[in-house]
């Protein structure tokens, strides 16, 4: 059977560039989000207040064991505090970033009728490809954005047939950047191991080691919205994976929920994002944060976002905190389940929130 392809006219990019000076109700937000969205070049000028704490990694490797601690602590606390930081001095060249970033514009710049090719059919559980969002809690809310998702590693767990033929440096900038994002990501599993006292390669054997974590990696792509003050690119939500990683195209958007409030996270050239996950928060027992975010659309630029999350398998591995970082002070406050219960757990609770709220 051929797959549904949604129709032209329910991509958010056809939406917005139809001329329309209103949005349609189903991407309108709640009263009660609507006094948070304000304009986020405004925003992300802010001085005062919470920022979004920056890490360099360049002493990561030192010689010096002080200077190396120093570089290790400065990420725990992030991780700890917040739950999400800015790295810099991260490895990955500048150039492969550009060519990355390149790669998926190019992919977007396509008229809407190429990009179908590649549409997803998520009726039939089928998430790779392009796609928009479906509304899949009872709130039927929509979010403005659309977005291509596949799997980039491990290497041997890639669907090829569904990466885009064009541009052509799409596989090579792609599969490139995957392989030292993967990399980088044992640097920071390990870091977060130290920092809750356990062997270096601890996290990463929990959450599948080399061959069973997989890089899934989501191009976000947010349209100039004529009613910015009313929509959201991506709802208030936590990330179910072990790390995510964001690359953007430096045009403002991703909000953090920082004691209490929204917090704009500032655009740091040569940057890459870096969230724990909830895999990692229910390892670590809370010790580790994974931090409610959402984005923030706006009406004068196209905002684009690479996230890569760095996924345990969804049914090999019981995600639980560690037996070495319970105690009885801190007794285990996440009960024991696969990664796919958890995603399972986390729809469940999002759709009963939103019959309360009707």
């Amino acid at each position: 059977m051929a797959p549904t392809i949604a129709p032209v006219e329910s991509r958010v990019e056809s939406l917005a560039s139809s001329g329309i000076q209103a949005i349609p109700k189903e991407y309108v937000r709640p009263k009660e989000e609507l006094t948070s969205i304000n304009d986020v070049f405004e925003e992300e000028k802010k001085v005062e207040g919470p920022q979004v704490p920056t890490v360099d990694l360049k002493d990561l490797d030192s010689e010096e064991p002080m200077v190396r601690e120093k570089c290790r602590e400065e990420l725990n606390k992030a991780a700890t505090e917040w739950g999400v930081m800015h790295l810099v001095n991260h490895g990955i060249s500048e150039d492969l970033i550009n060519r990355v970033r390149a790669a998926g514009k190019t992919f977007f710049d396509l008229p809407v009728e190429e990009k179908e090719k590649y549409a997803n059919d998520q009726a039939s559980g089928k998430i790779a490809g392009y796609g928009s969002k479906l509304a899949n809690n009872a709130s039927g809310q929509l979010e403005w954005e659309d977005y291509f998702f596949h799997l980039i590693f491990p290497e041997d767990k890639r669907d090829m047939s569904i990466w885009p033929k064009t541009p052509s440096d799409y596989t090579e900038a792609t599969s490139e950047y995957a392989k030292q994002l993967r990399a980088l990501a044992s640097k920071i599993l390990s870091v977060l191991s130290l920092g809750l006292g356990l062997e270096e390669g601890r996290l990463e054997k929990e959450v599948g080691g080399m061959e069973e974590l997989l890089l899934q990696m989501k191009i976000n792509y947010y349209p100039k919205c004529p009613q910015p003050e009313l929509a959201l690119g991506v709802e208030a939500h936590t990330d179910v994976s072990a790390l995510t990683f964001i690359l953007h195209n430096m045009v403002p958007g991703l909000q953090l929920f920082y004691e209490g409030k929204w917090v704009t996270a500032k655009c740091v050239p040569n940057s890459i994002i870096v969230h724990i996950g909830d895999t990692i928060e229910i390892l670590s027992n809370r010790k580790y944060k994974s931090i409610l975010h959402r984005g923030l659309v706006n009406k004068e630029k196209i905002r684009i976002s690479w996230a890569v999350f760095c996924e345990p398998p969804k049914e090999k591995i019981i995600l639980k905190p560690l037996p070495e970082v319970v105690t009885e002070s801190e007794p285990a406050v996440f009960p024991p389940r696969t990664f796919a219960q958890h995603m399972q757990h986390k729809l469940f609770k999002k759709t009963q929130e939103a019959l309360l709220t009707k």
